[in-house]
């Protein structure tokens, strides 16, 4: 991947986009090629099909769609499923068809079975059943992944495949229903400080064991593995440590400078037990993450402190 390569950034608004295209930028590239919801919906097939043939992008970041956390998956299902599907099916096959060198797709840690051994190694996708609350999610993702699989096998595509681990940082969702635990939680403790509220409640019991990356950092393995990576085979990426949500909490609150209590709920989900990957392959590929979670964290407060009229809520 060359400076004048023409590189296609879907998903361009989103926590992933926005941080690849933000790295791309700082990197030099400039001839790079984005398009919102207005200009291009990706889940119509003509559309994308169009799009791609008019444009002839050389490398694409499959970086669009659906996402949220427990409460989302929950409440929207179908939507879930099918945008997810369709998203990645037409680009995919699109890239494909109009000579892409290369493309990037993103998969998740939260689609690995749900009591997959820990740390998770590559290895145990599609090992045992999935977790409930995000299984619409998980199989569209990983529909997505045997896809670029198949087109490297059948066509010689070269589609590689990454699995994040739960992200946060700026530019994040911050609606208290929808959004993933690191900004719900932000927000939850901001408003508790505004207001001088007694206590903060915490969905689960504060048990589960979670690991947390940077989205900037994924950014740069994003960049470091569509320049030097050619396998099929996923690739996990991560810090390779994980936190309670209870110390989580615990972070969160001394970031805001929260000073009240922290209360439980443990009538709500906690989803699956623990998530950590196994990071061996990335660590043997040269790369390692630059930011750790509390530096994350007061960059991720600091940027919806100074964003709160724009931020998604």
């Amino acid at each position: 991947m060359n400076k004048p390569d023409k590189i296609y950034i879907a998903g361009h608004r989103g926590l992933v986009g926005a941080a690849i295209l933000r790295h791309l930028q700082q990197q030099g590239y400039d001839n790079l090629l984005t398009a919102t919801h207005q200009e291009l919906d990706l889940s119509h097939q003509l559309q994308v099909q169009n799009f791609f043939q008019q444009h002839q992008p050389d490398y694409v970041f499959l970086a669009a769609a659906k996402v949220g956390g427990i409460h989302a998956n929950n409440r929207y299902p179908a939507e879930f499923i099918y945008q997810n599907l369709a998203i990645e099916t037409h680009v995919i096959e699109s890239a494909y068809r109009a000579g892409v060198r290369k493309l990037l797709f993103l998969g998740s840690s939260c689609i690995y079975p749900k009591f997959a051994p820990q740390p998770m190694r590559e290895q145990h996708l599609l090992t045992g059943e999935l977790e409930p609350t995000n299984q619409w999610y998980a199989v569209a993702k990983i529909a997505g992944i045997k896809m670029c699989q198949a087109y490297y096998q059948q066509y010689g595509f070269k589609a590689i495949s990454l699995m994040p681990t739960n992200l946060y940082g700026i530019g994040d969702n911050f609606h208290l229903e929808n959004a993933h635990v690191i900004p719900a939680l932000l927000r939850k403790f901001h408003q508790a400080k505004m207001t001088n509220a007694k206590h903060v409640e915490v969905w689960g019991t504060g048990q589960p064991r979670r690991e947390f990356l940077y989205v900037d950092d994924l950014a740069d393995a994003c960049v470091f593995l569509m320049q030097s990576y050619q396998q099929a085979e996923i690739v996990n990426i991560g810090v390779g440590n994980d936190i309670s949500i209870a110390e989580l909490a615990q972070l969160v609150k001394k970031v805001v400078d929260y000073q009240g209590d922290i209360i439980f709920d443990p009538s709500k989900p906690d989803g699956t037990p623990r998530k950590l990957l196994d990071i061996s392959l990335l660590s043997k590929l040269g790369w390692s993450a630059k930011t750790d979670l509390e530096q994350g964290l007061t960059h991720t407060y600091h940027w919806f402190l100074a964003n709160q009229d724009k931020c998604r809520h």
